[in-house]
Parts: C-alpha cells; structure tokens; sequence
C-alpha cells in the first residue's frame, strides 16, 4: 500500500561536512510523543523471523540476516539498502509490503531504517542552482512538481531546510530516486554521493501518516 511516486530509489547517505542537520523539536503534535512501529520480516509474505523497530536502526545485521516484507503500523519511515542511512532510499507509509523488492525493484534488502517525525507547521526550504548556496536560489513553502517550469532552474546542487521534512526527487512530478531532507543545510550533494539532478520537491506533510 504504497503513493504512486512515493517509493522510488536513491543513492545517497549524509556521510559527510557538506550536511549541518539541525535538531528537530517536532517530534509529535502539540508536543506529544507520536509512536512509530515497524516490523521487518525474513521472507516474503510475513514470514520467517520478525524485528520489532519502533526507532532509527544503522544496522538490522543483528537482529535479521535478511529482509523480504514488513509492515508498517504507525508513523512512516524511510529505509535503506546499505547500513548506516546509506545507498538506495525508499519512503515508506503506513501499510503492509508483502514482497518489497519486487514492488520497488531493488537489488537487495533493508539494511538500515529512519523515522520521519510527525510534523505540523509551516514548511520552508531554500534551494540552490549550485553547491555551496551558490548561483540562483529560490524559496519553496509548498510541493513543486517542477522546477524547471517553475523556476526556469535546470539544475538544484545545494539546499538549506529550514521548516518540514522533504522528500526531494530527480524527476518532475515526483519520479525517480529520492532523498529525504530534515532541517539542515545541504551544502552539497555530490559529496553526498547524489550523481543526478533534483527536479521536484515534496513536503511531508501529517496527510501521509
């Protein structure tokens, strides 16, 4: 059960000084705790044995030598395929995964997962037609679909997050690999391993969860 667009891959980790990632308050609304709840399974269909993850996990190897379905209970999470946040990413909502690999057609199993906190707020985010916030810059309050069309901007090398969590991708409307943004400045994503461009941003907003 998955949004069309919403899953697809991407190579990148934030592994390096090019990222300044700011503490987040906004864990909850009004201030409240919200729970998050995965469980990761060894086979396809819910079977074999099963991990429990109610936070950010580096590195499954310890609990599951492998990973083929999970379900997500509450809240949503972005997983990777590499230990660490690192490798291809993918953005996962509430509902049940029999058979994941298929559905995104990854190479290999989850090896790390993150929580995204529940948000409400407002959303602002800077984004930068070169690395080091150089070039044109321009600021985003709402989901763009392209930013080519909007902004006549061929190509987004940096950015500064200000407000919200972000899912950034490299294809208008929402398509091709994605990379998931917190507040922080993102100074540039060739040294995080990012070899595309960034062509449309979405906010994540409580509707997902």
């Amino acid at each position: 059960m998955t949004s069309s667009g919403m899953n697809m891959m991407s190579r990148v980790g934030v592994r390096d000084s090019s990222v300044l990632v700011r503490p987040n308050a906004a864990f909850g609304l009004n201030g409240a705790s919200v729970p998050f709840q995965i469980v990761f399974y060894e086979d396809r269909n819910f079977q074999g044995r099963s991990y429990e993850c109610m936070s950010d996990c580096p590195d499954m190897s310890s609990y599951l030598s492998r990973c083929h379905s999970c379900r997500v209970e509450r809240g949503c999470f972005m997983v990777y395929d590499r230990t660490n946040y690192m490798g291809n990413q993918y953005f996962m909502r509430r509902g049940e995964y029999a058979d994941y690999m298929s559905m995104f057609g990854m190479s290999d199993c989850i090896r790390s997962c993150r929580m995204i906190p529940m948000y409400r707020g407002s959303y602002r985010m800077r984004i930068y037609e070169r690395e080091n916030f150089g070039g044109h810059m321009y600021e985003l309050m709402d989901d763009c679909d392209n930013i080519m069309d909007r902004y006549r901007m061929n190509n987004c090398m940096s950015c500064n997050v200000m407000d919200g969590h972000w899912l950034m991708y490299e294809q208008p409307h929402y398509r091709g690999r994605m990379m998931y943004m917190r507040p922080g400045e993102y100074r540039s994503f060739t040294n995080m391993g990012w070899s595309g461009h960034f062509m449309s941003m979405r906010r994540i907003t409580d509707s997902f969860y």
